[in-house]
């Protein structure tokens, strides 16, 4: 459960909170807050300064029917604001939000030190063999299709054991092609109801049985609010709950839009742990 992040070995044993930072116009909860170079520096201060150990820059939504973004465009958002975090805060672990090999290479290159890939290497081939040779942890998230119509491919035999199946082969291929540090995230909210979402978070404790690092992000997306019968601004309880849920199934990495609150799950969590 150990991960080499830019020659800093960092262990998940004890868990850790990535905050999100969406340099997008369209994302679900926080699209253009964090637009200009001046914002994103004064979010990432803020979460680093609340206990973050990971930072994830995404420049593409993934929310459900999110416009199609060029690999162009993403770039020119995505690339002077890697640069400037890295500038600003050396130390800083950055994760690359992106399911394209090319946006991946160009980040790491300017100190990016992982790579979330939303497809799990479904919709860009060269992923596996660019993330193996720039030698960096990779999320693997569990999706089917794209964004664009990921909610109408929800049919699943088992939700929680389809997942586990999809995760050994995608595995076993990111092995093969030489990628070393694997984390998986089984997207909840994508491909999945709200109800598959809730089934799979009741038996999450299986995913430990792959034996890496499990990722989870669950921040105010629409199973907490639709179920609450509420919205997006006002689902932090609801996250803080689920995030508690996530942590006693096994979850290593929580990754929220609100720092604070996750940091203070996990420090209950960990008296919990060793009382």
């Amino acid at each position: 459960m150990t991960i080499n992040c830019n020659e800093n070995l960092i262990d998940l044993n004890t868990p850790k909170v990535m905050g999100i930072l969406n340099v997008t116009p369209d994302s679900f909860f926080d699209g253009g807050a964090y637009n200009g170079i001046k914002n994103s520096i004064s979010q990432v201060k803020k979460m680093l300064d609340e206990g973050a150990t990971f930072i994830d820059v995404g420049a593409y939504s993934s929310r459900p029917g999110a416009k199609e973004v060029t690999q162009e465009e993403e770039l020119q958002r995505i690339l002077p604001v890697i640069k400037a975090i890295t500038k600003e805060f050396p130390d800083c672990i950055i994760s690359i939000d992106t399911f394209r090999s090319s946006i991946a290479k160009a980040c790491v290159q300017e100190g990016a030190a992982m790579v979330n890939d939303i497809s799990g290497g479904q919709l860009d081939t060269n992923m596996f063999a660019t993330v193996a040779q720039l030698k960096v942890p990779y999320i693997l998230m569990h999706m089917r299709g794209t964004p664009q119509n990921m909610q109408q491919n929800t049919v699943y035999d088992d939700v929680t054991l389809d997942i586990i199946y999809y995760f050994s082969e995608q595995i076993y291929n990111a092995r093969l092609a030489g990628i070393n540090d694997i984390i998986i995230d089984p997207g909840f909210g994508f491909s999945k109801t709200v109800a598959q979402n809730f089934e799979l978070l009741n038996q999450l404790e299986l995913l430990q049985n792959i034996e890496v690092p499990i990722l989870t992000g669950l921040s105010r997306k629409s199973m907490i609010y639709k179920t609450l019968e509420t919205d997006a601004k006002k689902a932090l309880n609801g996250t803080t709950a689920l995030n508690m849920v996530c942590l006693e199934k096994g979850a290593n990495i929580l990754r929220v839009h609100d720092v604070k609150e996750a940091m203070e799950c996990v420090q209950l969590y960990n008296a919990l742990k060793s009382s």
